[in-house]
């Protein structure tokens, strides 16, 4: 019984590429809720490396290159059971294992001497692994002739567009003057390219992608349009910057930078991997 409710719930969505279901999400909801945990806890003992906004910004690359090699498994091109360390949850220890070794190296490179702030080598490692990874898509790409790049302008467009005219309403008509914190403009820019990617898949791009998310999948459907991911993450984004800046020096506050990372990644993750998806066509 306990076998066929995680080949069910867990292994099939999996192997055969299907829509979370609300037993995967809860799960992996609470798993990542322990994984910001046992990384504070982890960091919280190191003399070196600080929780603060420099880590967090020098981060972001490796949240970039999680989106972009997904999109790999997404084409097709890895055939054996190697792919599936590329789907969701798998990837996330695969990213997590290059991020923390990358991390550890940089770190023990300032010990050494060797690097005046491991900042630097670390935020380089996570860009040459995005760059490598974003150059074998494209390769992919112009090896199959199709790269869009008007569908990754429109995207892009709708993205900054939408993080502006946000910003504008948090800074200027609600007078939340620390919303032009990179952080809250990279969680702004980050959940708004997911809704941007979300609703030109849907109801724009010639595939017309789906929405494999419990919470989307069920907005769209009654609502009748994708483009309702745009006030689903301003529900989200309003009390969540407020609440996150009431508290940001009531609480330890690397703790409070790990949170705002695990925001912006489930909304920059996602939205890199779908725009690169409709830009390749797979």
């Amino acid at each position: 019984m306990i076998g066929d409710f995680l080949q069910k719930y867990y292994i099939d969505p999996i192997r055969y590429g299907q829509p979370y279901n609300v037993v995967d999400t809860i799960t992996y909801a609470l798993v990542l809720i322990l994984c910001i945990y046992i990384i504070y806890r982890w960091l919280s003992r190191s003399e070196i490396i600080r929780i603060d906004r420099g880590f967090v910004l020098c981060t972001l690359p490796f949240v970039v290159m999680g989106g972009l090699l997904r999109v790999v498994e997404d084409t097709g091109m890895i055939t054996s059971d190697w792919q599936y360390l590329l789907v969701t949850p798998l990837i996330y220890f695969v990213m997590f294992f290059y991020t923390a070794g990358a991390l550890v190296v940089s770190a023990t490179l300032q010990k050494q001497g060797v690097v005046p702030d491991y900042h630097r080598p670390y935020l380089l490692a996570g860009m040459v692994g995005a760059a490598v990874t974003l150059a074998v898509l494209l390769s992919f790409g112009a090896g199959n002739g199709i790269l869009s790049v008007q569908v990754l302008g429109t995207i892009l467009a709708m993205a900054v567009v939408s993080t502006l005219a946000v910003y504008g309403v948090m800074r200027y008509l609600l007078k939340w003057t620390y919303v032009g914190d990179p952080l809250y403009l990279s969680l702004l820019f980050g959940q708004l390219l997911d809704a941007s990617a979300t609703s030109y898949g849907i109801e724009l791009h010639p595939l017309q992608y789906v929405e494999v998310h419990v919470v989307g999948s069920n907005l769209i459907a009654w609502t009748g349009t994708a483009f309702s991911m745009f006030p689903l993450k301003l529900l989200v984004l309003f009390p969540g910057i407020y609440i996150l800046e009431r508290f940001r020096h009531e609480g330890p506050e690397a703790l409070w930078h790990l949170i705002l990372l695990a925001m912006i990644t489930v909304g920059l993750a996602p939205g890199i991997r779908d725009m690169m998806r409709m830009v390749l066509y797979v």
